[in-house]
Formats: C-alpha cells, sequence, structure tokens
C-alpha cells in the first residue's frame, strides 16, 4: 500500500532544527494529555522531554478496508539516550517500568511493554534511535473499551522516535516508511487501523485498496447523527453481550451498530439520530437490567485526525 505518495513526508516541525527539551508539563496552553505525560516522564525518568506525540485511536466502519480515527488519544513522551539503553514506563503499570537494551538479545520485559520494545529494536535496526530512548505512554482508554490501544501506541512511539532521529541535520521518515517499521515489528497487527492513525482527517473516513488510499467525508454531527462507543461491562461480559446489545440499540433507532475491530470484543460502535440517544440508551440498559447483567456505558466518538507532536 503506498501511502507515501499520497501524504508526502512529515512537515510538523522543522526538519533542520535540533531538538531541545519542552516545558510541557508547566505549560498552561499545553494539552492536558501532553502534560500529563510530560510530567510522567520527568517523574519516572528525572528529565523532561524533547518531543511529545499524541495518536488516536482508531476503528473499522463495518469493513477491514473502511476506517477512521477516534478522539481517544495514545500518548508517547520521549527524550533521547546515548547508551543504547531504553527505558519504559507507563502510567496504566506504574511498577513495571524496565530498562531494555536495543542491541544484542532481547532482554527480559513485562508483557505490556512487548510491541513497544519489539517496534524500537526493529527502529534501531534500520538506523533510527539507535542511541536510546527514555519513553513514558500513556493511554486514555483502557482494554476494557474494546478500541485497540496497539496501533496508536506504535505510532505514537516510532513518531516520537523519529523526532528525535532528526534532531540536526538528518531527515524524518515519512509516515509510510514508520509504518512499515511497525508491520515488520508486529506482522499481526491491523495494518488498516495504522493507516488511520497516521493518515487521518477530522470528519474523514479513508478507504484503502490495493493502490493506496482516498478519504470519504463522514461526520455524523454534520448529519444530525451521533457516533456512540457502547461498551459492554462486567468480568465475564462477552460477544452474547455485545450482540444483544447491538440489536436493541437498533430496535430503538440506532441507524447501524457493529463491532470496531476485527474481532467481535466486549464494545460495538452505534450510529444514531440525534433525536434517538435518549431512546437507544434507555433501551439497551433496561434490557441489561432485565438480565441483572451491569448496563454498558456509552463514549461519545469524534472522527478526529491522525497523530500529531504538541510543539
Amino acid at each position: 500500500m503506498n501511502t507515501d505518495t499520497t501524504t508526502g513526508t512529515d512537515t510538523s516541525a522543522d526538519l533542520n532544527t535540533a531538538l531541545g527539551t519542552l516545558d510541557i508539563a508547566r505549560r498552561h496552553t499545553a494539552d492536558p494529555l501532553f502534560r500529563l505525560v510530560a510530567f510522567a516522564l520527568e517523574s519516572a525518568h528525572d528529565r523532561p522531554p524533547a518531543t511529545v506525540w499524541s495518536a488516536p485511536h482508531a476503528f473499522h466502519l463495518g469493513s477491514p478496508r473502511l476506517v477512521a480515527a477516534a478522539g481517544w488519544p495514545v500518548a508517547a513522551a520521549a527524550a533521547p539516550r546515548e547508551d543504547g539503553l531504553v527505558r519504559l514506563s507507563s502510567l496504566a503499570h506504574p511498577a513495571q517500568s524496565c530498562e531494555l537494551p536495543l542491541a544484542g538479545p532481547p532482554s527480559a520485559h513485562p508483557d505490556w511493554a512487548a510491541r513497544t520494545y519489539a517496534l524500537l529494536r526493529t527502529m534501531a535496526r534500520a538506523g533510527y534511535g539507535r542511541g536510546g530512548v527514555d519513553l513514558h505512554i500513556h493511554s486514555t482508554l483502557t482494554a476494557a473499551a474494546g478500541l485497540s490501544s496497539a496501533e496508536p501506541l506504535e505510532c505514537a512511539v516510532a513518531l516520537a522516535v523519529a523526532d528525535l532521529h532528526a534532531a540536526g541535520s538528518r531527515p524524518r521518515p515519512p509516515r509510510g516508511r514508520l509504518a512499515a517499521l511497525a508491520r515488520q515489528a508486529a506482522p499481526d497487527g491491523d495494518e488498516a487501523l495504522r493507516e488511520a492513525v497516521l493518515f487521518a482527517r477530522p470528519g474523514r473516513a479513508l478507504l484503502l485498496d490495493d493502490d493506496g488510499s482516498r478519504r470519504i467525508h463522514f461526520d455524523p454531527p454534520e448529519n444530525g447523527a451521533r457516533l456512540m462507543l457502547l461498551v459492554t461491562r462486567g468480568e465475564d461480559a462477552g460477544p452474547g453481550d455485545v450482540r444483544r446489545a447491538m440489536d436493541h440499540a437498533r430496535s430503538a433507532g440506532a441507524l447501524s451498530a457493529w463491532r470496531p475491530g476485527r474481532e467481535l470484543g466486549r464494545s460495538a460502535l452505534v450510529l444514531l439520530p440525534q433525536d434517538r440517544l435518549t431512546a437507544v440508551r434507555i433501551g439497551v440498559a433496561e434490557e441489561f437490567r432485565s438480565r441483572g447483567r451491569p448496563v454498558p456505558r456509552f463514549l461519545n466518538i469524534t472522527v478526529a485526525g491522525a497523530a500529531r507532536r504538541e510543539e
């Protein structure tokens, strides 16, 4: 899939300007998520970030090749090292920070860091970030929400490392190159979701084919509609609960309901007219209460743009 010819190289920051440290944690005008991960990096590794990126969660629109980005991001704050080590930390795993080598045999690492570590080693072998990195990551959604955090996480990390690599006079690799490295590090990942994370635009969906991608208008509020993420709850929640919730959402007036990823997990996306929001939520809630099941949550989804850097 040739996305580079469509999007070109990344121009979000001056490629010829060396990166300095960013005092984002104390910048009141910065996005709160960026401030949070910047402060967390300082707390975990005793240094401010040189770059901070966010990348949106993404979802399928009822088709493996039709995707869009959601306004719920993952963020990564990074600072360069010169000893070939990576220090990883996460707000979701405060007791499982780790220090790992980028070269030689891989070291034992916690499960949460596996995909990030594989990507960093793949990028180092390709010449990006060989010196090492201090990295802190955070997702605004938990795994229970049902949207994959793996693809936005790897994209945020790849873009942060590429930013560090581009300090000085070195060119930043285009986003298509980063997608290829992520695919190499995690071949079982969802390539379509990666495309949405890296190349989405607000109010647009991406339709992918063998020759590239094209953007399709998809802006529910503009048409008097709402896009909601329906998330089932409870330890034993599963596909059966999701199917029942989707059926009752449709019967209460939803225009459509579908799974957000390749598998039917614990959540579904629901598109509904604005004036049917209350009826749909009540209809689903009453059905679950009648069976003694926890009532699902509804999260508003904004069709968002691609990964971005805090300047």
